[in-house]
């Protein structure tokens, strides 16, 4: 089983960078879509970023197209995500989560293991 693990999550200003990584223990990690997620109270748990098992595909919700970056690491087992141009509205608690298909998704519901989440906060 793939076991998630968030970290690099804190106190931002609004225009800074911060950068999430995701580790994971598991043998299946490298022929999994991996993503990211944020949630904050009382709203839908909501697609960031997704990338494919080789890193060559990758996706993103329009409102984090050209500040975020995800990428990954097959041979450490971790997937990252660089975000830039931090606003307010991106605050959040992330979640980094594994799908065991080599088809992306940025549907919630079809990832099969969560992180438990890291709370990032931009202060604007």
């Amino acid at each position: 089983q793939v076991q998630l693990v968030e970290s690099g999550g804190g106190l931002v200003q609004a225009g800074g960078s911060l950068s999430l990584s995701c580790a994971a223990s598991g043998h299946i990690f490298s022929s999994s879509t991996m993503g990211w997620f944020r949630q904050v109270p009382g709203k839908e748990r909501e697609f960031v970023a997704a990338i494919s098992w080789n890193g060559r595909g990758t996706y993103y919700a329009d409102s984090v197209k050209e500040r975020f970056t995800i990428s990954r690491d097959n041979a450490k087992n971790t997937v990252y995500l660089q975000m830039n141009s931090l606003k307010s509205e991106d605050t959040a608690v992330y979640y980094c989560a594994a799908r065991f298909s080599n088809v992306s998704s940025s549907l919630p519901g079809q990832y099969d293991v969560w992180g438990q989440g890291t709370q990032v906060t931009v202060s604007s």
